[in-house]
């Protein structure tokens, strides 16, 4: 079968999903907050059904996300949502924490499962390890250049996973940070909202051009990057390397815009794995991305081209 990876998008409504689908995505990543960290939206037990049900006859793959930090509350509930999420027909669940490595076992024997812990996938060693105990897919952190995504990409038989667009977290904490901090603030200065959609940030008194957003939700508190990681023009050397998929993080855009952008990275896909020879980039693609980029937000290349020092 020739090579051709997997477009992986996020979706905050079944109405975006449907959107996405339409322009190009191959596959999406989903979940409630409970189980999932990061979630671009919340998707209840019976609106992952609904998903699935869209996706399926499209051929268009729903994957469960379920890599938050699970306290002994959590995992009491496992089970019962991993055999939920078996019979709605999920394609598989992103984990990173054992417990939901033992439900899958038990419960959904029969669904792939991707190992995402973020920062700590960092080599094939590690990717190895975790295909033994049933990982069909590893997903890298977003901290590696792009020597080491090749050499890692060519040195496991598990898939490999790659960011390649849309803002990244640079902080967490289970505390409420900004709850305590608007304690010590007066009654007309407090925030009645501190989610994604309240476009809350911080910058740093050095580097005032640089707005980091910050939200907060059940899971604690989240900064993002100030930047936007995009890597539609040189998208060929991710390919060349083989990677599997090819994921787009929509967190707090537009579907508008998250639809030009999954559109961009398609054309770009399909280009390439028609003719990866004669393969050239089309300068409209990031065009089309940079028409509709916050001013305030410069696209980057994230960690792909940095020298690693450790």
């Amino acid at each position: 079968m020739a090579y051709k990876p997997e477009l992986l998008a996020t979706a905050r409504s079944l109405e975006e999903l449907e959107r996405l689908i339409a322009a190009g995505a191959d596959a999406f990543v989903i979940g409630e907050a409970r189980y999932g960290m990061r979630l671009s939206g919340e998707f209840s037990q019976d609106m992952i059904v609904q998903a699935v049900e869209i996706a399926k006859p499209k051929g268009v793959r729903i994957y469960a996300s379920l890599n938050n930090l699970m306290d002994n509350e959590t995992a009491d509930c496992l089970d019962d949502y991993v055999a939920s999420l078996a019979e709605a027909g999920v394609d598989a669940i992103v984990f990173g924490d054992p417990a939901v490595l033992m439900a899958a076992r038990q419960h959904a024997p029969g669904i792939a499962l991707h190992w995402n812990a973020e920062m700590t996938s960092t080599n094939f060693v590690t990717a190895e390890y975790w295909g033994r105990r049933g990982a069909s897919r590893f997903v890298l952190a977003r901290e590696l250049n792009m020597e080491q995504v090749i050499e890692t990409a060519a040195s496991t038989a598990l898939e490999t996973q790659v960011q390649v667009h849309g803002m990244t977290n640079i902080y967490h904490s289970k505390r409420s940070l900004v709850d305590s901090y608007m304690e010590h603030q007066s009654e007309t200065d407090r925030l009645p909202r501190k989610d994604k959609d309240r476009g809350l940030y911080v910058m740093e008194a050095e580097r005032q051009d640089e707005r980091y957003p910050i939200y907060e939700d059940a899971n604690g508190t989240h900064i993002m990057s100030s930047d936007d990681i995009c890597m539609v023009e040189n998208l060929h050397e991710l390919m060349e390397a083989g990677v599997t998929s090819l994921k787009i993080e929509g967190i707090m855009k537009p579907i508008e815009y998250n639809e030009i952008v999954v559109r961009a990275y398609r054309n770009a896909i399909d280009a390439y794995t028609a003719d990866p020879d004669d393969y050239s980039f089309q300068e409209e693609w990031l065009e089309a991305i940079q028409q509709v980029q916050d001013p305030n937000r410069e696209l980057s290349y994230g960690f792909f081209y940095k020298e690693q020092v450790y």
